[in-house]
């Protein structure tokens, strides 16, 4: 295994927008993922200048490439329009074909990826043709008219899979027509992050005649249904007097939302949090649970950045009251604290109790706009039902109902551990979309897809970089207790010291870089997968 120095001051939070995302979601933020009809109704000025910079193409595609697998009856003949965009700019004979995986967003956000990260670095260091696929169902790629359950059956990883080597085979690049791009004559190497990342090293083991290599970062191979692990990082790697706190408050709170269900004490305890409206105790649970999932937000890039998960910490681990407003509720605090069983450690926990509901309050309530139910709940069936082109968020909420899974639950922690989270969030709780939205009873079937090798898949010419600290890292390679591997040119197996979620990924323009930026263990990574991939491109041509 290969690891990197440990770089110094990162503060950095990055949206995880582009990333797998917290689950479960409350409503209201599943509706903000509702598409406009206006396409570029939510882009900011920086989409807009990309989008004029790199023209949309699309490759029409078989909407169903498997007609005889009895999944997808009723077959379709049709087809669809796969989006993609590309840069020639540093293409020259011989030269690869290099395809980032869409994933689960629009394959418009991943642009910047185009322009500055990963992808116009490797052609730039290759000669090669730069690419950005997106993945069907998402953004523009859209194969049917509505996305009722019926009309999702299409989307599976399997089908975006053979759309990506159908790609290869097929596509015809403006400008580039008579130049004999066919995987046959030409390397083409797949790059992913997180879901895609997985994806990507699916599409090497699968395809290895159409894509002659793949690097997955922090890919997730091992689909995982009760995927508590997602919090293993950071109660690993956070501060401990800020995880060792988490972990005794969240231990109060269950014992009153479970110890004492039914009791005056769970109302005062939604009350202390200013959330007395809040119906459900596993909505409410999960309302005040938003500090910890800061961790996979960090990242090295500061035009993407926000401290929270240190700001949540801090607030946590400190023995003062920063927010002065809630020593009102101090009565009330020091008798949760001992209904919840830490009489004992009153004196220590009642002022880091009082922070925690001074973020949360920060962070959270005092930002709800109407009542607390609508801000917060999972709860809601006529939202559910929704199942119109403009319900973008039941898509990937659709593959964790089927195939992946990844809900994140504290009730899964073992019981002589203590969560992060409430117990009171459990797969039932978890899985509520899944029956409401999809009427899927059963977990996902990620059986599936870990027939592809989980946590020991392995091909040649598969690259697997991940982050230290990535949540996501216990449905991976490099997750903690796996035996490690030896990083070779045909295999590298790469984990960046106190990186998280795909961090080889970003790029910066070279009036932008500082000797911090990008960090060296960033730099060190992003140039030893421009090493590989260069070999790989010298042993195919080699070949030929």
């Amino acid at each position: 295994m290969v690891r990197y120095g440990a770089a110094a001051g990162l503060l950095a939070l990055v949206s995880t927008a582009h990333a797998i995302m917290k689950h479960p979601l409350p409503i209201s933020e599943l509706a903000k993922q509702i598409t406009r009809r206006d396409a570029h109704g939510d882009l900011n000025t920086r989409d807009l200048d990309l989008e004029a910079l790199y023209p949309e193409y699309n490759l029409s595609t078989p909407i169903d490439h498997f007609h005889n697998d009895s999944t997808y009856e009723p077959h379709s003949s049709g087809t669809f329009n796969l989006r993609y965009w590309f840069d020639a700019q540093y293409y020259q004979p011989g030269g690869p074909v290099i395809v980032l995986g869409g994933g689960e967003t629009s394959g418009a956000d991943r642009l910047p990826f185009l322009q500055k990260g990963i992808v116009y670095q490797l052609a730039k260091a290759t000669n090669g043709l730069g690419v950005i696929l997106e993945h069907r169902y998402y953004g523009k790629s859209i194969p049917v008219p509505d996305f009722s359950t019926e009309n999702l059956r299409f989307l599976t990883t399997d089908q975006a899979l053979a759309d990506t080597a159908y790609f290869a085979q097929n596509v015809k690049f403006a400008g580039l027509e008579d130049v004999d791009l066919n995987p046959e004559t030409t390397p083409w190497i797949a790059y992913g992050g997180s879901y895609a990342g997985a994806f990507v090293a699916f599409l090497r083991v699968l395809y290895p005649d159409v894509y002659y290599g793949a690097i997955s970062s922090s890919g997730v191979p091992e689909a995982i249904w009760d995927y508590w692990k997602y919090f293993e990082a950071a109660a690993t790697y956070g501060p401990p007097a800020c995880v060792e706190t988490t972990q005794k408050l969240t231990h109060i709170i269950d014992n009153i939302l479970i110890g004492k269900k039914d009791s005056d004490y769970v109302g005062k305890l939604k009350a202390a949090f200013g959330l007395p409206n809040v119906t459900y105790d596993n909505d409410f649970a999960s309302a005040i649970n938003g500090g910890i999932y800061g961790l996979q937000s960090l990242n090295w890039d500061p035009t993407q950045s926000s401290d929270s998960f240190f700001v949540y910490c801090s607030n946590v681990s400190s023995d003062s009251v920063i927010y002065p407003a809630t020593e009102a509720r101090r009565a009330s605090v020091e008798e949760l604290i001992k209904v919840g069983g830490y009489e004992d450690e009153l004196d220590h926990l009642a002022n880091r109790f009082l922070n925690y509901i001074g973020y949360v309050n920060l962070t959270s309530v005092s930002r709800c706009r109407g009542s607390q139910d609508a801000c917060y709940s999972t709860h809601d069936s006529d939202f559910y039902a929704q199942d119109d082109i403009t319900q973008s968020w039941r898509l990937w909420q659709y593959q964790v109902c089927t195939q992946w899974g990844y809900l994140q639950t504290g009730s899964g922690v073992p019981k002589d551990q203590l969560p992060l989270i409430s117990r009171t969030i459990d797969v039932d709780y978890s899985a509520l979309i899944c029956r409401e939205a999809f009427n899927l009873t059963k977990p996902a079937d990620v059986e599936y897809i870990n027939r592809l090798g989980g946590y020991n898949i392995s091909y040649p010419r598969l690259a697997f970089i991940d982050g230290e600290w990535d949540p996501w890292r216990a449905a991976g390679v490099h997750a903690i207790g796996l035996p490690e591997r030896t990083s070779t040119l045909s295999e590298p197996y790469i984990l960046i010291d106190r990186a998280v979620h795909h961090w080889d990924e970003n790029g910066l323009f070279p009036n932008e870089t500082t000797p911090d930026l990008p960090p060296p263990p960033v730099a060190d990574a992003q140039e030893q997968i421009a090493i590989f991939v260069r070999a790989w491109v010298q042993e195919f041509t080699g070949k030929y």
